[in-house]
């Protein structure tokens, strides 16, 4: 055969190319180490993808669902993190380290294909988007930390501050609590409901269609990793801190926090400011959970974004 004609052939045989048009709609699941996590798709627009980590730990990607309509313009990927939601449960301490829950997000990853792609955290899965960024940098075009967290003691902080501006009744029952170390008492089970209604969800979770089967967090990874409350931290995360390595985010990204937030517009603003030309938004009227309490303007914040990195890489 001539090197012409083989050229020829060559050009007429579609080699298989991985693109953003064979990310397609729908659910699955992956193999990690300890069992399965299920994914879903949403959306078939045709722009770079982004893949969401839930909070926790042992938290669920159910809040997810109410950014359905930015698979429009591009698909959104959520996930249950072993142990939660869909995915198989477990209670295997062994599962519970960061390394592991990397592995996992590199799980998805490699099993969708994905060569480019955007990375959006809340809450834990934030510290979560930052260590797998650390880790495996590549393919990752930009990164959106929603109502972060990054160090346990400053979380710690800013709970101790928000803490002051709640009833006496209130402080006296959350200082008990952690003084007695019985977090079962109704009166710090009340100060917790307090609390999560002034910092947490302040306007009550939304709902979606896409939510049609029970997917329940998981209390067992929540206390070991973290402890009791948001504002008591017990678990292994007790010493967490990688703030000093926002420096070392090389890629766009964007701090959202939530105008009445756990994590604090003055924080958040100053996490921002360690990550070169980052941006920062702040969602008025929400609390932690942004996406319940200003849907709309966690969404645009999410979408300028996007729309304004990919206009400065024209």
């Amino acid at each position: 055969m001539s090197k012409k004609l083989l050229l020829f052939i060559l050009v007429l045989i579609p080699f298989p190319i991985i693109s953003i048009a064979q990310l397609k709609e729908g659910e699955g699941k992956t193999n990690v180490h300890g069992g399965q996590i299920w994914y879903r798709v949403i959306g078939k627009g045709k722009g770079t993808p982004i893949l969401m980590l839930h909070g926790g730990p042992g938290g669920t990607s159910r809040s997810f669902y109410q950014f359905e309509s930015i698979g429009i313009d591009r698909p959104i990927i959520l996930f249950d993190q072993l142990g939660s939601g869909r995915s198989d449960y477990h209670t295997d301490t062994r599962l519970l380290t960061i390394p592991f829950f990397i592995e996992q997000v590199k799980s998805v990853v490699s099993k969708l294909q994905l060569e480019s792609f955007y990375l959006h955290g809340h809450s834990w899965g934030t510290a979560l988007a930052l260590e797998y960024y650390l880790q495996y940098p590549k393919g990752v075009k930009g990164i959106i930390f929603n109502s972060p967290y990054f160090s346990t003691k400053i979380w710690k902080k800013d709970a101790d501050i928000l803490i002051k501006t709640l009833p006496d009744s209130i402080q006296v029952a959350i200082a008990n609590g952690e003084k007695t170390g019985d977090f079962n008492s109704a009166a710090y089970i009340n100060a917790n409901s307090v609390y999560a209604k002034n910092f947490g969800v302040r306007n009550g979770r939304l709902t979606s269609n896409l939510d049609t089967i029970m997917a329940a967090s998981n209390g067992f990874i929540y206390n070991y990793m973290w402890g009791p409350t948001e504002f008591t931290a017990t678990g292994t995360l007790i010493k967490y801190d990688r703030v000093k390595k926002l420096s070392a985010i090389k890629v766009p990204s964007l701090f959202i926090t939530g105008e009445y937030d756990e994590a604090r517009p003055q924080t958040v603003r100053y996490f921002s400011s360690l990550v070169k030309n980052s941006q920062f938004g702040i969602i008025e009227g929400a609390g932690h959970g942004t996406m319940h309490d200003n849907k709309e303007k966690n969404i645009q914040l999410i979408k300028d974004f996007i729309q304004a990195v990919e206009q400065t890489k024209k």
